[in-house]
C-alpha cells in the first residue's frame, strides 16, 4: 500500500509535463526492444538480484479461465 507521501509524489508526476514526456519516451523505447535484448536485460537483472527462485510446487486454483 502506498503512503500518503508516495501518493502525493505520483500525483505530482502525473501533473508534470516533463515527467510525463519522460515516461512516454521510456514506453516508446520499451516497445522498440527486441526479444533478444529483453532476454539479455532479464539475465542482467539476475546478476544484480541473484537468480530467480523457481517453484516446483503445483499451483492450486479454484477458478481457471483461458
Amino acid at each position: 500500500m502506498l503512503s500518503d507521501k508516495e501518493k502525493k509524489e505520483m500525483l505530482e508526476d502525473g501533473r508534470n509535463h516533463r515527467r510525463r514526456r519522460a515516461f512516454d519516451h521510456g514506453r516508446l523505447i520499451r516497445d522498440a526492444i527486441s526479444l533478444d535484448e529483453y532476454l539479455s536485460f532479464l539475465d542482467d537483472l539476475q546478476k544484480i538480484f541473484s537468480p530467480f527462485k523457481i517453484s516446483m510446487h503445483r499451483t492450486i486454483t479454484k477458478l481457471n479461465k483461458l
